[in-house]
């Protein structure tokens, strides 16, 4: 084989090997003779001349970040073990590569301290009924500290809050105190709201005397439906009385 069909057949395997074909949520980050190339490539096909280039892949995909379970004392000193789930991904490639060593691990170690000192300067009430307004403010401080990576979280989401036995018990307690608490208000204005129509009923029995009487053998017949009921008659002190004066 002459010298020349090598060369043709070297620079063809040379080109085949060249060729690069990036996903359409992939970039290739480019080094040229060790320097970084102003824009990144891709999708599609492209061409990495090496020794020359280097190219280094960088996926675009939102990346979901388990944060492990983390020791956090509250303000009111209460230890618990809380973890989250935090959504980001990458916007400038070059940043993402030239900045930080790993930014995936960079962005793990980064949550994990903002969610320990976050949650510390917040109470345990706060931490259980404004979930809400702490996943904001973690998601703002996560992403301030990774924006000159080039990186975008756009969700933080604590999961769960992992708290002590015998705080648990303290909160099952607590809760169990609001309840009597609110049942007593509850039978303490339907006794109010009851005196008030008794008031006004006897105003209006008072008006009419007899009505009383009427209104009492009403009930009796009502109880007189029922077989098994023993019917009790008050005495009036007054035939006590007549009684008395016919002893005499």
């Amino acid at each position: 084989m002459s010298f020349p069909m090598i060369f043709v057949i070297f620079i063809v395997v040379y080109l085949l090997n060249s060729i690069k074909i990036l996903n359409e949520y992939e970039r290739g980050v480019i080094f040229r003779l060790g320097r970084l190339l102003p824009q990144p490539k891709g999708p599609g096909i492209i061409f990495v001349f090496a020794p020359i280039d280097r190219i280094v892949r960088v996926g675009l995909r939102t990346v979901t970040l388990d944060v492990p379970p983390q020791d956090v004392i509250t303000r009111d000193n209460v230890s618990v073990k809380v973890n989250a789930v935090i959504y980001y991904k990458v916007m400038d490639p070059n940043r993402a590569i030239i900045e930080v060593e790993d930014y995936h691990f960079a962005t793990s170690q980064m949550s994990q301290t903002s969610l320990r000192s976050t949650l510390g300067q917040t109470t345990l009430d706060e931490l259980l009924s404004e979930r809400d307004k702490i996943n904001s403010e973690l998601q703002l401080i996560i992403d301030k500290a990774t924006d000159p990576w080039g990186i975008k979280v756009s969700h933080v989401e604590i999961k769960h809050v992992d708290l002590p036995q015998e705080m648990q018990r303290a909160i099952a307690r607590q809760a169990e105190a609001e309840r009597e608490r609110r049942a007593k208000v509850i039978s303490a204005e339907g006794e109010y709201q009851a005196s008030e129509k008794l008031s006004m009923a006897a105003e209006v029995l008072q008006k009419q005397p007899m009505s009383l009487q009427m209104r009492y053998l009403q009930t009796l017949m009502d109880i007189s439906t029922e077989k098994t009921s023993i019917i009790v008659f008050p005495l009036p002190l007054e035939m006590l009385t007549w009684f008395n004066k016919e002893k005499k």
